[in-house]
């Protein structure tokens, strides 16, 4: 008993020296705006597509241009603003990227992605000149 006083003593006088942080206001973030259609993904504008060199022919085409110049694709993904069409040959792997041109336009191919079947990266160009040769 003797021990546990002076033990309690030490104890209280070190939680008074101990600092406690400031309580701050909580703050919540400001109620989100509803964004306006005229700027939401459904809305789109006419703007002019720009192949990279290599890929002009893949580019801002349809997806009849890309069947005629590829074959079938291996898979046709249709998501809620575009399309993706995927062609395999032996060299690699080509994912095109269609989206729509405006407004109920029609899909064209706005980027497109290229490897490996072991996923390794291919040049684009290449990949499509690979896939147009078989």
């Amino acid at each position: 008993m003797k021990i546990a006083i002076p033990l309690t003593l030490g104890t209280l006088l070190l939680a008074a020296c101990v600092s406690v942080p400031e309580a701050r206001p909580i703050t919540r973030p400001a109620a989100r705006q509803p964004v306006p259609l005229e700027h939401t993904a459904a809305s789109f504008s006419a703007r002019p597509v720009i192949a990279p060199r290599g890929l002009e022919g893949v580019i801002g085409k349809d997806i009849n241009a890309l069947k005629r110049q590829f074959g079938e694709p291996r898979l046709d993904v249709v998501e809620v603003y575009g399309r993706k069409l995927q062609f395999v040959g032996k060299p690699c792997i080509l994912d095109a990227f269609l989206y729509p041109e405006s407004r109920g336009g029609r899909e064209v191919v706005t980027y497109v992605d290229a490897r490996r079947s072991d996923g390794a990266a291919v040049d684009r160009a290449a990949c499509v000149e690979a896939l147009q040769r078989r």
